[in-house]
């Protein structure tokens, strides 16, 4: 049942940056959706989620393998 909680704790940040990737990627084609109204805002949208998805998946990980003792010197809590 653990497993499946973080499974699904990293699933939701995971397609955050997903959606962040594909704001970016049209927005680069020139395709504009609906709630924005510039294109310089739809990559700003994207890039912000896409670094949120990241950074939340990226802390997860960090966290989990701090307290199982498997990181190097320089990442450990002082």
């Amino acid at each position: 049942m653990a497993r499946l909680a973080a499974f699904m704790v990293l699933l939701i940040p995971g397609l955050f940056a997903a959606g962040g990737i594909k704001l970016m990627r049209d927005s680069i084609f020139g395709v504009l959706f609906n709630p924005f109204p510039f294109i310089w805002l739809q990559f700003v949208v994207g890039l912000l989620l896409f670094a949120g998805g990241l950074w939340f998946f990226a802390g997860f990980l960090l966290r989990r393998d701090r307290r199982k003792g498997r990181v190097q010197e320089r990442f450990k809590q002082k």
